[in-house]
């Protein structure tokens, strides 16, 4: 009998995780399959459930059982969901996963096997099925911009004594090489720490000593991302087009590998030292089993119910004014799709589609640019786009320009920038970003400008000066 309340209470408890994981999963599923994510962590999620199951076939476990700490690990996930409900952000709700990942981890003493898994580290790699990487390069997209710089410019100096550095821009042999947002290395970096991670769920070290070895490793990629915008300034200095898409792979991959075989030979953490072997049941009286299955039943429903309130809405923002008529095409005015004015709707902020006979303007105007601002990639991937950076350009204004082919094959020139309330201008969706996270730019607009690919240079020159003037820009 007390074994069977016992399994009530875990079934209980694992029916009311359930219940607060069901969107998350849901919502990291639809990330993993929609395009505009950008999302490796289908890869991650299979990678993780085959550790798993390596560790599940290698042995009974050994040792004592410690999985009453799951009960409190339920709470903090409990937590954590109802920051992610109540704020309206995903991926919050998303993290509370990894909580569960470590209870279930636990649960199944994945760490008294043959075989042996870290539950903190198997939580710690299961964040990377999260789509971190577009999240990364718009809150730190800048600053890694601008480390890399720094790293480029110290390691050109010495062999290009007319090298000139600007921020994220060099000049090298009469060469303009800008640091793009592309070029910040924040894919690189996630893709070195999640290596990182992986290696301890084997090697089971103490988290400080691992942390600070992690600073190490994310540094060294840093560098690495240094010496590869090195090596492409200076292939473009000597009149070799490493910008050329196999070229420029290569030696992305070349420099990303060294420092992945350097992490892979000379990392070997101490493992965390054993604790004393005791046996921490959990103590709960049987007569409180029930009821606490009720409570966190209930728990989990007014959770999963709690009304949003999200936090990062934008302040109400006219929509921007655009021109009756451009070049002699009248404006049309294109309707937001239901989904883009439910969104609208929800977060604040504004936008405006026109089109002027083939040529078309997007404007979003936000005060929450962490909330509405990306670059087009991310819509036009999601709409079926097959979408190429080809780089950024400052005249007449910071741009980024992509090319975009459309499932029915026509192509098109998409040009983006962004400019803020108080004049500051980029072609970056991650200085804009980092500007309004430091409170030096509060409002912003993206301002995109579509044309055929098939359109001549100077028509596309004349329409972008016009739509610039209509904007006052």
């Amino acid at each position: 009998m007390e074994h069977n309340r016992s399994y009530l209470l875990w079934a209980g408890l694992a029916l009311a995780s359930a219940v607060l994981a069901i969107e998350p999963v849901l919502w990291l599923i639809q990330s993993w399959r929609d395009p505009s994510y950008q999302s490796y962590g289908a890869l991650y999620g299979l990678l993780l459930a085959g550790l798993v199951l390596l560790s599940l076939t290698s042995s009974r476990p050994q040792g004592p059982d410690r999985r009453g700490r799951v009960f409190a690990v339920f709470l903090g996930a409990a937590c954590v969901r109802l920051g992610g409900q109540v704020l309206a952000i995903n991926i919050l709700s998303a993290l509370a996963l990894a909580l569960d990942v470590f209870a279930l981890a636990v649960f199944l003493r994945l760490d008294q096997r043959r075989i042996a898994l870290s539950p903190m580290w198997l939580a710690a790699l299961f964040l990377f099925c999260l789509p971190l990487g577009p999240i990364l390069e718009r809150v730190a997209g800048f600053p890694l911009q601008v480390m890399s710089a720094h790293v480029a410019c110290a390691m050109l100096s010495p062999f290009f004594p007319d090298l000139l550095c600007e921020g994220v821009r060099l000049r090298v042999g009469g060469v303009d090489v800008l640091v793009d947002l592309p070029c910040s290395g924040a894919v690189g970096l996630l893709q070195l720490v999640s290596l990182w991670a992986c290696l301890n769920t084997f090697y089971r070290p103490a988290f400080l000593p691992a942390l600070g070895e992690g600073l190490l490793i994310a540094a060294a990629t840093v560098l690495g991302n240094g010496l590869r915008i090195t090596l492409l300034a200076a292939g473009l200095a000597q009149g070799v087009d490493t910008m050329a898409p196999t070229l420029h792979s290569l030696i992305g991959l070349g420099t990303l590998a060294l420092i992945a075989l350097t992490v892979v030979l000379l990392y070997r953490p101490k493992p965390a030292r054993p604790r004393p072997a005791r046996i921490t049941t959990f103590s709960l009286p049987r007569v409180l089993h029930f009821p606490a299955v009720v409570s966190a039943l209930g728990l989990s429903l007014a959770i999963v119910s709690a009304p949003r309130a999200p936090v990062d809405q934008s302040a109400l923002v006219p929509p921007t004014e655009l021109p009756g008529q451009l070049l002699g095409h009248p404006a049309q005015e294109v309707a937001l799709s239901d989904v883009e004015r439910a969104y609208f709707a929800t977060y604040g902020g504004t936008a405006r589609k026109v089109q002027f006979g083939p040529m078309g303007v997007n404007v979003v105007r936000t005060t929450s640019p962490l909330r509405h601002l990306h670059s087009p990639a991310a819509c036009l991937l999601g709409m079926g786009y097959q979408v190429r950076f080809l780089g950024t350009r400052f005249d007449p204004l910071p741009s980024s320009v992509y090319e975009a082919t459309g499932p029915d094959g026509q192509v098109w020139t998409v040009a983006v920038s962004f400019v803020s309330g108080d004049g500051q201008r980029t072609a970056g969706v991650g200085e804009a970003v980092w500007s309004w996270l430091n409170g030096s730019s509060r409002e912003w607009r993206s301002i995109q400008r579509i044309t055929p690919k098939s359109m001549s240079d100077s028509d596309r020159a004349a329409y972008e000066a016009a739509v610039l003037a209509a904007l006052d820009l």
